[in-house]
């Protein structure tokens, strides 16, 4: 029998607005990595969680499932 695997689903969305393109893309990229060092610190748990830009205000949400199960041939 094989062991089990460990399986994450993550869905994103944001909505950033602003001044400029490269502005925007900036403040969604800092809004990744933000989301990106509290998933490497375990601080999610499944379901959807709010995100926010730097000043608190709220600009999408990401949700996670953590499961496991034996591997499979499907995506």
């Amino acid at each position: 029998m094989s062991e089990l695997t460990q399986y994450l689903v993550c869905d994103v969305e944001l909505k950033v607005s602003g001044p400029h393109q490269k502005t925007v893309a900036a403040w969604a990229a800092s809004a990744l990595r933000r989301i990106a060092d509290r998933l490497e610190r375990h601080e999610f748990d499944d379901g959807h969680h709010d995100v926010t830009d730097n000043t608190g205000r709220p600009i999408g949400s990401v949700y996670f499932d953590f499961s496991e199960g034996y591997e499979s041939d499907e995506p």
